[in-house]
């Protein structure tokens, strides 16, 4: 079975990832089973490198709040800003401080340099502007959908004026209290003041898709997307804001849920521009449901990824990577039994596996869930080879 398993793995290069793939998806998503090591976003910027030269694709997508994704993207394609601000101000979950995701924008700004709008390439983040831990004020979000339309259209045809939002948003240590998350009743997102602003900002989103047309003739189709981003964004935020006011036993699920939906609907409209490259964690991208135990219990939910490849079909698919140790963080070889201590086995440090040709050499062979004693690492469920297209492999992953 050795040598079955062995001729399952390719190195790991674009081309043999989209040879394994029986269709060119539109989007192309690699997980990761942990987060915050520069070794892993290494491999990736060469993939993603790769498909731009080899493949076409334009477009990287990373789990990273995607309104601040936005000042990433304006520096790649015009230039606006400089690195240093772009690090510090363009990511989330303390993103800007990997040497791996500098070096990831270095190069997209390089390679943009002196090439047509049509081939350059582009960056988003593709999380809402939140966390497990808070969610932001959607004040941002929504003065920005705002702004664009009263710049463009009749006054008489907006549902309210800039004067009203700001006094309805009110401060915004209300909205970003961490203590909401754990206390229900320290959220604002059920007062009459929230409930208003749902209101409004459907309005307004209608107000937008109603008038399509001119506004992309007025403006530009780049411009519309974006102020469809700010009313995905402001209309998700005041949702999740709501929930989190809720003390029904589903809250939880309900705004895990809810964070998957929102980086599902932005996906979608990633997926409008063009062939892309996602990346975030396996969790966010798989197929099947997501779980997690948390202080109030267990909580599962479809995710991002469940939810795109539902609407999007063969034009969705996933790479889960695997790994073998994490030392730094006490994980250690896996034991043989797990899909991790037979790929461990095999004598390169990383490759790409074809998990359908795995499964077959595996045959009825059991195989045991890996067992990790550090929260911040992820192994592979075998019960989910079925659900992947493909794996990647990082036999050790060192200190970044």
């Amino acid at each position: 079975m050795d040598a079955d398993i062995k001729e399952t793995a390719h190195a790991v290069e674009a081309a043999a990832v989209m040879g394994l793939l029986p269709f060119r998806p539109r989007l192309l998503a690699l997980g990761e089973p942990t987060h915050g090591e520069d070794s892993l976003l290494d491999l990736r910027n060469e993939l993603f490198r790769q498909l731009v030269e080899q493949e076409g694709r334009r477009t990287i997508a990373i789990e990273s709040d995607c309104l601040t994704g936005l000042v990433v993207d304006d520096y790649v394609t015009s230039g606006t800003g400089t690195l240093d601000e772009v690090m510090e101000r363009g990511f989330s979950h303390g993103w800007g401080a990997s040497a791996a995701n500098r070096e990831l924008v270095r190069w997209m700004r390089a390679y943009n340099e002196g090439r047509p709008a049509s081939e350059r390439v582009r960056f988003a983040g593709f999380d809402g502007p939140l966390e497990i831990t808070h969610a932001a004020s959607p004040r941002q979000a929504l003065t920005a959908l705002h702004d664009h339309l009263s710049a463009l259209v009749d006054a008489e045809l907006l549902p309210c004026t800039a004067e009203t939002l700001d006094r309805l948003l009110g401060s915004e240590d209300q909205w970003t209290d961490p203590a909401a998350m754990t206390d229900p009743a320290r959220s604002v997102g059920q007062s009459a003041e929230a409930r208003e602003l749902r209101l409004l900002a459907d309005d307004l989103v209608a107000l937008l898709d109603a008038q399509t047309p001119h506004l992309i003739m007025a403006a530009s189709r780049d411009a519309w997307d974006r102020a469809r981003l700010y009313g995905r964004t402001a209309t998700g935020l005041l949702r999740y804001h709501f929930w989190m006011a809720d003390t029904s036993p589903a809250r939880m699920t309900r705004l895990c849920a809810l964070r998957d939906t929102m980086m599902a609907h932005n996906l979608f409209a990633v997926a409008e521009r063009g062939p892309a490259l996602v990346h975030a964690h396996n969790s966010h991208l798989q197929r099947e449901k997501s779980t997690m135990r948390m202080w109030q219990g267990p909580v599962e939910w479809w995710s991002a990824g469940a939810l795109v490849s539902a609407r999007l079909g063969e034009e969705y698919a996933f790479m889960a990577t695997a790994l073998g140790t994490i030392r730094h963080q006490g994980v250690d070889t896996p034991p043989p039994d797990t899909v991790e201590g037979l790929l461990y086995a095999l004598p390169e440090d990383r490759y790409v596996v074809d998990s359908s040709r795995l499964a077959t050499a595996l045959g009825d062979t059991p195989l045991a869930p890996r067992v990790s004693h550090w929260y911040g690492y992820a192994p592979l469920d075998p019960a989910q080879l079925a659900g992947i297209d493909g794996m990647v492999f990082v036999k050790d992953v060192r200190r970044s």
